[in-house]
């Protein structure tokens, strides 16, 4: 980024380019080692630059040509918005200038040119800095947030539709906001509230495929879903959801459910439901997650009557899942995995985006103390972390919906999923915050698990690997970097939308494309050169490169689990109502 001035609309279209709220509130599903050190500090410790803030002093000073051209260009803007002359105006993907007011009132509509004129200035200056990438990447976060907060739609006095609402209400609008404002702040995460406590129901709304526990431990439910077809695939399926949400994202709805399609498809389908841990389960570390995904391997080998199955990880859990199958390799055993896939997971940690900016040595050991000193770390703090990555759409979107327009937010089912997080344990947080610093899973023998060297490229299994282009959380080409790290034949796509709505794909939306190709060379950029755009859902494609690796079809099972694994409960079991 140079010191050239830039149209305010193209200089804001990265905060403006996302997919639905859903999909922005994304955040359960982070690559969530690189949090894990923020969500256990003070809240305010993110928005201290540190010695970034040094750096960024320091670069500046460096270049005081552009630092003044920076100023005088904003000045001539401001000069220009004063006398009417400005042609400054929001992206056309901001919805939070929608009103006729901020266009054609006066006052209104240079207050706005004003705002977008020092917002573009001010995130300018970061690229004037000519800082280092993890220096540049803090402050822009920074400097995002300062510009995002101070936009006059987020005043109640500038604001011409609260104006309006105030006028309607008598202000009670303002009175019905205070009340949410203080309940909403009253315990973490103290953020907006995104969806109603009781907008739906695990069980009822969400999470409503049918199917059977068939195993319950102290660190996790298995459930195997009832088949759908009168054949399925003769290799099970058993999916590792992230261990800091609930399940039930790729359960989410009918027509809106994972589980759902690959069972309509003639799969058969296992999840793990982990356990929401508490103090007692303070130790709790990798080698136990990783245990519990083997052992839901040899639960669904059994009841299938099978020697093999394919595992589905997703983010967190696809980075235990990864591991579990290179301690498999290690032991002469991945001949039990048919295939291998991941979904938004990051393994190699280097640049992996502004998550991974926001970590340091210092905060890791920090971070670590407190969760050992508590036995866990709380899901709802990460879900305030997540959500100032997304000031506009997570903040102060909800901000003036809530508090100024005192409107109850909207009922959907991917952000009520991400309120419904589960704790971390002590050891399994330290577990993944060693992962992080060292990025020890992109070295043979970086780390070790159930007493086992670690190599991602002894696991040789084919691999699908999915990833979003507009995932502020795990950026794509960390995701991508993938492929070079596992041995055997990896089939990489990337969707058109964010981290959850990645996942939350289902065929029959129109917008709906992704991109694939048949090489994977080592950069990202110049595997998204050649690749070829297919519209649709990569749910069906997924589905198709699935019955290539599961098997012949067969008569579906006469019954649930099996005689040694008899259902225990109905799903979505027990474990997913934990809080």
């Amino acid at each position: 980024m140079t010191a050239t001035q830039q149209p305010a609309a193209q200089a804001q279209q990265r905060m403006h380019e996302h997919d639905d709220d859903g999909a922005a509130a994304a955040g359960g599903a982070a690559p969530l080692d690189l949090l894990l050190a923020d969500a256990a500090g003070s809240p305010l410790r993110r928005f201290v630059p540190g010695m970034s803030g040094v750096h960024f002093g320091v670069g500046l000073a460096r270049h005081p040509r552009r630092v003044a051209g920076r100023y005088a260009g904003l000045a001539a803007e401001l000069v220009k918005v004063g006398v009417g002359r400005s042609e400054l105006e929001p992206h056309p993907k901001d919805r939070r200038f929608t009103e006729d007011a901020w266009s054609k009132n006066p006052f209104l509509k240079r207050t706005l040119q004003g705002y977008l004129a020092a917002g573009e200035a001010v995130r300018g200056l970061v690229g004037d800095a000519e800082l280092g990438w993890g220096d540049a990447q803090r402050m822009g976060f920074i400097m995002d947030n300062l510009v995002e907060a101070s936009s006059p739609s987020n005043n109640p006095l500038l604001n011409p539709k609260v104006l309006k609402r105030i006028i309607d209400t008598g202000g009670g609008n303002l009175v019905e906001g205070a009340r949410r404002l203080v309940r909403d702040f009253a315990t973490t995460p103290r953020v907006p509230s995104m969806v109603e406590p009781d907008a739906f129901e695990v069980g009822t709304d969400l999470a409503v495929t049918p199917g059977e526990v068939v195993l319950r431990t102290d660190v996790f439910e298995l459930i195997q879903y009832t088949p759908q077809t009168p054949q399925v695939r003769e290799v099970p399926l058993v999916i590792v959801p992230p261990t800091i949400n609930k399940y039930y994202v790729i359960d989410l709805a009918p027509q809106r459910s994972l589980v759902e399609h690959l069972v309509g498809q003639g799969h058969q389908v296992y999840c793990i439901s982990w356990r929401n841990p508490d103090a007692r389960h303070a130790d709790w570390g990798v080698d136990t997650y990783v245990a519990a995904i083997l052992e839901a391997m040899t639960t669904a080998e059994s009841i299938s009557r099978q020697p093999r199955t394919a595992v589905l990880g997703i983010c967190s859990g696809g980075m235990l899942t990864s591991m579990a199958l290179a301690h498999l390799a290690a032991r002469d055993e991945l001949d039990r995995v048919a295939a291998l896939s991941l979904a938004v997971t990051v393994i190699d940690q280097a640049q992996a985006g502004l998550p991974s900016a926001l970590l340091s040595h210092k905060a890791a050991a920090a971070s670590t103390r407190a969760s050992a000193e508590r036995g866990y770390l709380d899901g709802r703090t990460l879900a305030e972390v997540f959500a100032w990555l997304r000031p506009n759409d997570l903040i102060w979107n909800y901000w003036v919906n809530n508090y100024l327009m005192g409107h109850a937010p909207k009922a959907f089912d991917i952000l009520y999923w991400n309120a419904d997080p589960v704790r971390m344990t002590a050891a399994m947080h330290r577990d993944f915050m060693d992962l992080a610093i060292r990025n020890a899973l992109t070295e043979a023998g970086g780390t070790r698990v159930m007493e086992t060297d670690i190599d991602l490229g002894e696991v040789t299994s084919d691999a699908y690997v999915v990833a979003g282009i507009a995932d502020h959380l795990c950026a794509w080409e960390a995701c991508y970097r993938t492929t070079q790290l596992l041995g055997g034949e990896t089939r990489f796509v990337l969707s058109t939308s964010g981290h959850i709505a990645a996942m939350v794909n289902p065929p029959g939306n129109e917008k709906a494309s992704f991109q694939t190709s048949d090489t994977n060379p080592a950069e990202a950029a110049d595997w998204l050169a050649g690749a070829t755009k297919v519209r649709g859902s990569w749910w069906e494609d997924y589905a198709d490169w699935l019955h290539e690796r599961t098997g012949e079809m067969r008569n579906k099972p006469t019954r649930m689990g099996s005689a040694k694994y008899e259902p225990i409960c109905p799903a979505p079991g027990e474990y997913v109502h934990d809080r």
